[in-house]
């Protein structure tokens, strides 16, 4: 049983991917990072030597490589300068003998993104993915499909969900798949995803009858909104709820229980 500083890797996960996420912050020094090059998902490299610098606001989670001496150490201070901050029961090493996901770290760009303008479908659950289990930094650009390899050369941003580029459809696999491959994101909920996501974004409603539900509220999010980047903060609380459908409620149904139940 983890201690109450501590949470266990199974609880984590449970959050990772939801609104209520912590920031994570990986502690393992140097040496022990290059054994396993990999993150879990949304955590980012901090020096446990520079941990009174860290200056976020809400829930910490501190990961070192076996959950000891770093972690403690570093989420004790940042609950010294009045943060709440956990350390990871038994690091990166149990999260890994867990079999949850890790990302390869050299596969995460850097923080900023761009692609065409008006998003529908891809362009909004691509941008999800990566802010809830890749960088909750992230920032996206839309702009004129000629010009988004021009942003992307001038503002060393990352191009995806156009053609000819690392982030984009694969035969009859969509951009939000490719970026599950690419990260390693093979989780059952965020597979189910996947499939609707496709379904709607390819007009292949016989994959998933829910990809008329999600192509109607996309189109719907398109045309309430002129901004881009409105449509986007909006668009999160959609796929937040389809995560949730894919992770916990796939077996829920809905119906008018009828007089006198």
């Amino acid at each position: 049983m983890a201690g109450f500083t501590e949470i266990t890797p199974t609880a984590l996960m449970r959050l990772i991917g939801t609104p209520e996420a912590p920031t994570l912050l990986d502690v393992c020094i140097d040496a022990d990072f290059a054994e396993d090059p990999r993150l879990i998902p949304t955590a980012q490299r901090w020096p446990h030597t520079q941990i009174d610098q860290f200056t976020g606001d809400g829930p910490v989670v501190v990961v070192c490589q076996k959950g000891r001496k770093l972690s403690h150490g570093a989420a004790a201070l940042l609950r010294a300068k009045g943060l709440q901050a956990e350390a990871l029961e038994g690091g990166n090493v149990a999260w890994r003998d867990a079999g949850l996901p890790l990302i390869p770290a050299a596969a995460i760009p850097a923080p900023l993104w761009v692609t065409r303008h008006r998003p529908k479908i891809d362009r909004i659950a691509c941008p999800w993915l990566i802010r809830r289990f890749v960088d909750p930094m992230a920032q996206f650009l839309f702009v004129p499909p000629a010009e988004v390899l021009n942003v992307a050369e001038k503002f060393d941003a990352t191009p995806f969900d156009v053609d000819g580029v690392a982030f984009s459809h694969e035969g009859e696999r969509c951009t939000f798949d490719t970026m599950l491959t690419t990260f390693k994101l093979d989780t059952p909920p965020l597979q189910t995803m996947a499939t609707v996501i496709r379904a709607a974004d390819t007009n292949r409603h016989d994959l998933a009858p829910e990809a008329a539900g999600l192509l109607a509220l996309s189109v719907g999010l398109s045309r309430q909104y002129r901004d881009d980047t409105a449509q986007l903060e909006t668009g999160m609380a959609l796929y937040d709820a389809l995560y949730r459908w894919a992770r916990d409620g796939q077996g829920e149904g809905h119906d008018w229980p009828g007089a006198g139940a």
